[in-house]
């Protein structure tokens, strides 16, 4: 078992998440200015329809892991194994995502803890930022309003769906680029309570240069699906620089 010492606390892995809720709004953004976006990471962006990309958007209240309780707005999108770089097929990248194959490029994640924050840059390299919250999990629409420098980022809220068909827990390639390095990390969830539906997200971007970059991806349009789980348990293991 390896360990890592941050801000004085042994944090042993793998990091293990015992309680969470999450919700999401996923939209196709075009895979051109997606792969803008991400240049310099040295991954590729998974392509669908016409070509396209996948953002996602994604509000998750930690509140039972091993980091503490925090809030976390991710942006994300799904990208192409790093091994198979330079093999541009829409059929192979269908397939990559119909399996489960895809990982997930976590491109912007403020929160609002300090531990969580040292955690994140330092075990994962993930780009971590503090931010500002205003949340609601449990009502009948979850919103999320995140604000960064007093500037608002976005404000996200989703109307649930109908319940997902039960199964097991998944494993997922999350990619992290920090200083210069990009990064590979098993990141293992069991949701329970799924809720998915088409569309069902409004979003309002703020002033924020975050929210700049949603809108180059023509954003706010209408959402390809929402989701929402109102209990999560997660595990990540140690990033591997690629």
């Amino acid at each position: 078992m390896t360990s890592h010492e941050i801000l004085g606390r042994r944090i042993d892995m793998p990091v293990q998440i015992r309680r969470a809720s999450a919700f999401m709004a996923l939209y196709s953004v075009p895979g051109r200015a997606a792969q803008r976006l991400i240049d310099g990471t040295g991954l590729e962006i998974l392509r669908w329809r016409g070509g396209r990309g996948l953002c996602g958007l994604v509000f998750v209240d930690y509140v039972d892991g091993d980091l503490g309780p925090y809030n976390e707005f991710g942006v994300t999108f799904l990208v192409r194994d790093h091994r198979q770089r330079g093999v541009a097929q829409v059929r192979r990248d269908l397939r990559a995502l119909a399996s489960g194959r895809a990982g997930a490029l976590i491109h912007r994640l403020p929160v609002d803890g300090e531990f969580t924050l040292a955690a994140g840059r330092g075990i994962w390299g993930f780009p971590k930022t503090l931010a500002d919250f205003d949340t609601d999990h449990t009502g009948d629409v979850p919103r999320g309003r995140v604000t960064q420098d007093g500037r608002l980022v976005v404000d996200l809220t989703v109307r649930r769906g109908i319940p997902a068909p039960r199964g097991g827990g998944a494993s997922l390639a999350a990619y992290s680029h920090l200083d210069g390095v990009t990064r590979r990390t098993t990141w293992d969830m069991r949701p329970s309570g799924v809720r998915s539906r088409i569309g069902g997200a409004d979003l309002l971007l703020g002033d924020h240069p975050i929210a700049d970059e949603l809108r180059s991806l023509g954003l706010p349009r209408r959402a390809l699906a929402t989701t929402t789980i109102p209990d999560l348990r997660m595990a990540f293991g140690d990033a591997t620089a690629l």
